[in-house]
């Protein structure tokens, strides 16, 4: 079988070492039992799912996702020193019929079991399709289906082809469709039925194939993980005794609980509290984070946002500088939706950037005045994983372009609220009077960066196009993206749109993330990947 496996920017014929992995593969990690315990305050109300698709968006894979289970196929988490690449997970090969590119063949890992005991197979990846796209199977569960159902996109059916084999055939020719199955997880048939097919039941017991199986589980406080010694993967092996994950959404609570030592490492430190950590002998660290801080505008009949002079404007007024001073130098400014390191930067006319005088005149060209201002309401996350110091930029923002015209109202929410309204779209009833929102996400990839935006097939509920922005030239690039096997042409055509929409100003950026993390001189061996994904089983 022909092996494609993609890297961030191109599909890399050949097998990986990672697919020779397996029960009785080589041992790449050497080391010793896990011993140590580590408490890890993250920045959520309430734990993610734990059933097989977690919500609260990608900050959850880490903590629920990639903990407890596997996808089919798997980012390389391991590294710190550049982005890392599409590797085998839990199928050690895939690739797309040559005879007809909308079949995709996945070649799955023999010798794996969930922590039940149970074998993964073939039937288990078909039962976990229906899981989230078949509304009339037993196994069917609404809240993981809307929470993945949408990260899969190109999904028109599924097969098996034999005891290790799937075939998934996507809706049109679809060159990038492996980096959607990063976010399909397995969870184990066999516990469904166990416990009466009851997925609340499933919440509290778990089963998985992945590196860690669930201790204590207390909703909105806490969750043990302890490993999983039975484990395909030598190389993540947990290196821990027991991980605990603790409940904290304010940002200074976490950092005081941090300083007292109730617990060993947090995200998103309190940017005033960093200098008190720094002497506390804490370590702040971060990484380059492909991730977008920005608004998404309505561009439906009747919104304001449909006049560019005024999302020119709304990007024109503020000041990134000051928002980056506000999250205590844990950002950097952004001028679209990628970094312009990225080989989809491209060369756009529009230049963003503070410049209030320009930002004025063109609010005035439109019609509107600080004595006349645009009103407009915006739906708003009031904290989260990933969402950084949400309220305060929010504020910022505000007042930013109260200067110029501008009045912007609030319609706060809890995070997981704010994925709804997102997945929703512009139209939705639920949204009646919002003209935008404020949600911050993973770039780290050609689907993720761009083409769920952007492309008119993606209009929300069926992908992410919030705003139901239509442009037949982006449309036409996006088809010849996912027809492209070149991954050159690719980056070339990502460009063009990424130049294209900059120019629109679809859309207006604030900052990228760093994903800042701060930890007690207790933590070793933690590794910060180039992602929202994080391997938990680097800590030690």
């Amino acid at each position: 079988m022909s092996q494609f496996l993609p890297s961030r920017r191109q599909f890399v014929a050949g097998a990986s070492a990672l697919a020779a992995l397996g029960p009785t593969g080589p041992l790449l990690a050497q080391q010793g039992a896990p011993s140590g315990s580590l408490n890890y305050g993250i920045s959520m109300f309430d734990l993610p799912l734990t059933t097989g698709q977690p919500d609260r968006g990608a900050g959850g894979y880490q903590f629920t996702g990639l903990t407890l289970y596997d996808p089919l196929v798997a980012w390389e988490l391991d590294v710190a020193d550049r982005p890392g690449k599409l590797v085998p997970g839990l199928a050690t090969a895939w690739e797309s019929d040559p005879a007809d590119r909308r079949n995709w063949t996945f070649a799955l890992r023999e010798g794996v079991t969930f922590h039940d005991g149970s074998a993964f197979d073939a039937d288990a990846v078909i039962w976990n399709f229906d899981k989230v796209l078949n509304d009339k199977a037993a196994q069917y569960d609404q809240r993981q289906a809307s929470q993945v159902r949408p990260r899969l996109p190109s999904v028109a059916s599924y097969r098996k082809l034999g005891p290790m084999t799937v075939q998934v055939t996507t809706k049109a020719v679809d060159a990038l469709f492996p980096y959607q199955m990063l976010w399909f997880l397995i969870s184990s048939p066999a516990q469904f039925e166990k416990l009466g097919r009851d997925w609340n039941r499933f919440a509290f017991e778990p089963s998985g194939t992945g590196p860690y199986r669930i201790g204590q589980l207390v909703p909105r406080v806490r969750l043990d993980l302890v490993p999983n010694a039975a484990y395909w993967n030598r190389k993540r092996m947990p290196r821990l005794a027991k991980l605990t994950l603790t409940c904290i959404p304010d940002n200074l609570a976490r950092a005081n609980a941090l300083l007292s030592g109730a617990v060993d490492l947090v995200e998103l430190p309190a940017p005033d509290a960093v200098p008190r950590l720094k002497a506390a002998g804490m370590r702040v660290t971060g990484n380059d984070t492909p991730h977008v801080w920005n608004y998404h505008l309505s561009m439906l009949e009747g919104s304001p946002w449909r006049d560019l002079r005024l999302r020119k404007a709304a990007n024109l007024a503020i000041d990134r500088e000051a928002v980056v001073a506000l999250m205590g130098g844990l950002a950097t400014p952004a001028v679209g939706q990628v970094q312009p390191s990225s080989p989809w930067f491209g060369k756009p006319s529009f230049k963003i950037g503070t410049d209030i005088d320009a930002a004025r005149k063109l609010v005035k060209e439109a019609g509107y005045s600080p004595q006349n201002p645009l009103r407009t309401t915006f739906i708003i996350p009031t904290g989260g994983s990933g969402q950084m110091l949400s309220l305060p930029i929010n504020e910022f923002v505000q007042q930013s372009w109260a200067e110029i015209g501008i009045a912007l109202e609030f319609r706060p929410v809890e995070l997981e609220v704010a994925y709804t309204a997102w997945r929703q779209g512009a139209a939705d009833p639920s949204l009646k009077g919002v003209t935008g929102g404020n949600i911050a996400y993973v770039t780290s990839d050609p689907l993720y960066a761009i083409l769920r935006f952007y492309a008119s097939k993606q209009i929300a509920p069926t992908g992410v196009n919030w705003s139901h922005y239509r442009n037949p030239e982006v449309d036409a690039l996006c088809d010849r993206i996912t027809s492209s096997f070149d991954p050159d042409e690719q980056d070339r055509l990502l460009a063009r749109v990424h130049e294209i929409v900059v120019d629109d100003a679809v859309q207006v950026w604030v900052v990228h993330d760093t994903n800042p993390h701060a930890l007690s001189a207790k933590v070793k061996g933690y590794v910060q990947a180039q992602h929202w994904f994080q391997d938990l089983t680097t800590l030690s």
